[in-house]
């Protein structure tokens, strides 16, 4: 199974996320967009594992309490053949420390974790190529200021269906 955990969001979140892919879209070439369902912030990727059991007990294990997550700015990484594009998340106290606790119980499990610093983001699309002209177009006063109360995390698990991505929550851990 193809897992990773995650703070999944509500329906006024995805559409304001949605907006603005919709107005990133207006001046993109070519890319592949999120599907508003898929629209999440990971913050563990774990990979394939038949080792449920052990990701549950680690997310288990975790202390923390409910906290607001602010997401506020359009950033993207660059990349031969396209950039992806994101939203940035608010430095945050509690998402690092589920994130640091998390990387640790899994890793005494013996999962693989990736040694990159960790840098929440909200993905919205990839391998995106704008028009030529578009740069100043594309501004942040078309970004909204998300503001979300974060109460639980999630299991996902991900696989393609039919051709196309799903995402399904499989285990929830209540802060």
């Amino acid at each position: 199974m193809r897992l990773f955990i995650a703070i999944n969001f509500n329906d006024y979140i995805k559409n304001e996320l949605c907006s603005v892919m919709e107005n990133l879209k207006k001046y993109t070439l070519r890319g592949r967009f999120t599907s508003r369902e898929n629209l999440h912030l990971t913050i563990v990727f774990i990979g394939e594992t038949n080792k449920v059991e052990a990701v549950k007990k680690a997310m288990d294990n975790i202390n923390a309490t409910p906290f607001e997550l602010h997401i506020h700015r359009l950033g993207k990484f660059s990349r031969r053949g396209g950039d992806i594009y994101w939203m940035g998340v608010e430095n945050n106290d509690t998402l690092f420390s589920i994130y640091e606790q998390l990387t640790a119980f899994l890793s005494q499990s013996g999962f693989q974790i990736e040694e990159r610093p960790y840098r929440p983001h909200v993905t919205l699309g990839r391998e995106i190529i704008l028009e030529k002209n578009s740069k100043g177009k594309i501004s942040e006063e078309n970004v909204p200021d998300l503001k979300i109360k974060v109460e639980k995390i999630s299991l996902m698990k991900s696989e393609r269906i039919a051709g196309k991505v799903v995402y399904t929550e499989i285990y929830t851990k209540m802060l």
